[in-house]
């Protein structure tokens, strides 16, 4: 062991008449460790929840969307993905149609965005599918036969009539109705007051051009599932439709949409590929990233971020003063030893080292425990989900609390650097002491 690291533990250890420094030295190592600690926790907080708000919209919605600039339907979608999906950041594509609708039950009506996809294609930019929470078994797809044109404005009686000979021929406990499918948050289902297996209407506010005028449309659909993406605004405003149910209901072409889909290798990148896509596509189309459509959300979570590690590294910074105070008190304290040192040969340096490696000590003790704490204590809360939430104003229903690595070691580095900052003064101090003039009147 070094003889200025030897010296420094042994200043730390050697019990006292006087208990003043042990006392601020006790104080010094507490307040850095319930600062690291409260670094921890809170930037856990912001992490977690960032991250968990954006795997949340992420797995609901692609990386990129790529549209025509004034909103009309892409005719030949298939085409111009051929056209345009072989960019290298590019990892699954799928059409989609998303307008706004109105849904109506016996009990509620409800605004909603309703979507259009293709249910294997869309699997592959989101994990929407793995979110249903209830399914009704009964409600397949019929034979194309058991579905005509004239189902389209059927009476209830006439479905009815139409499901009991296709139960009546098949001899299926399991027959469906031959209406088309859509699937609901479970906010959603909440409002209208529905379930799986019941039916609702969907209306189309800008309806369809007759002899009379514009007329409101409505389709009648049967709720195949209700899904739970965890974020409130989704589960309370979102449907999903087949994508030829989407077509019908906005009188839409034949293999028409309204927006292609992009999933991407690197979530950071999103502006670089969406510009590329947009490039490819011609003049005439525009592109949104997941980080356009959420910036202020995720901007505010940045800010915050910052604040907190600044606020609250106020609280290291005001424990190093403990640790100043110590190595003044200590230096004082010890005059005569360090005379001693420099009259046997120390030099300046060595006894600077001896109250530097002294405050260090403090430092790293605090860092180390505070860590400790932190990361437990943001486990805990996380595993058991202690801090609840209103999901309406927050969008998640608990606080989540993700550790990163990184964090703990920027927290840890600052600590430490803080720390060995207030050491500079009280070492030069000890090491400008004159040992004849201390040993006189020792």
């Amino acid at each position: 062991m070094k003889l200025e690291l030897f010296v420094a533990l042994r200043y730390l250890r050697e019990k006292r008449k006087r208990t003043m420094v042990s006392v601020i030295s006790i104080l010094a190592v507490a307040g850095i460790a319930a600062g690291v600690m409260a670094l921890v926790v809170a930037l856990s907080l912001s992490t977690g929840f960032r991250e968990d708000v954006q795997a949340k919209i992420l797995g609901a919605t692609p990386a990129v969307n790529l549209f025509h600039a004034d909103t009309t339907p892409i005719v030949d979608h298939d085409a111009l993905l051929e056209k345009i999906s072989d960019n290298p950041g590019v990892t699954a594509s799928a059409p989609a149609i998303l307008k706004q609708v109105i849904l109506s039950s016996a009990r509620a009506n409800q605004g909603a965005a309703l979507k259009g996809v293709y249910p294997e294609r869309e699997a592959a930019v989101s994990n929407f599918f793995s979110r249903i929470i209830e399914e009704n078994p009964r409600v397949l797809d019929a034979p194309p036969r058991y579905v005509p044109a004239l189902m389209e404005d059927a009476q209830t009686g006439q479905i009815e009539q139409i499901y009991q000979t296709y139960e009546e021929e098949y001899d299926d406990d399991y027959a469906p109705l031959p209406l088309d499918n859509i699937l609901i948050g479970n906010e959603m289902a909440r409002t209208l007051g529905v379930a799986a297996g019941d039916t609702i209407k969907i209306l189309n506010p800008m309806g369809r051009l007759t002899p009379l005028g514009m007329t409101i449309s409505e389709k009648t659909v049967r709720v195949a599932g209700v899904f739970e993406s965890g974020l409130w605004d989704i589960d309370s405003n979102w449907a999903y439709v087949n994508i030829e149910t989407a077509r019908r209901v906005f009188s839409f072409p034949e293999n028409s949409v309204l927006l292609l889909q992009f999933n991407i290798k690197n979530l950071d990148r999103a502006a670089e590929v969406a510009d590329s896509l947009r490039e490819k596509a011609g003049p005439d189309f525009a592109a949104t990233t997941w980080i356009d459509l959420n910036r202020p959300l995720f901007s505010a979570l940045k800010l915050e971020k910052i604040a907190l590690f600044i606020t609250i590294g106020l609280i290291v910074f005001v424990a190093s003063l403990n640790i100043l105070t110590t190595l003044i008190m200590t230096v004082l304290e010890k005059q005569g030893s360090i005379a001693v040192f420099m009259a046997m040969g120390a030099t300046a340096a060595t006894i600077r080292r001896v109250f530097m490696y002294q405050g260090l000590i403090l430092g790293i003790a605090g860092t180390v425990i505070g860590d400790i704490l932190g990361v437990s204590i943001s486990w805990f809360l996380n595993r058991y989900q202690i801090i609840k939430l209103e999901a309406e104003v927050y969008s998640i229903p608990y606080v989540p609390f993700h550790v990163h690595a990184s964090d703990v070691l920027l927290i840890s580095a600052t600590a430490i650097l803080i720390s060995y900052l207030a050491t500079i003064y009280p070492s030069r101090g000890a090491a400008k002491l004159n040992p004849v003039e201390t040993l006189r009147y020792e």
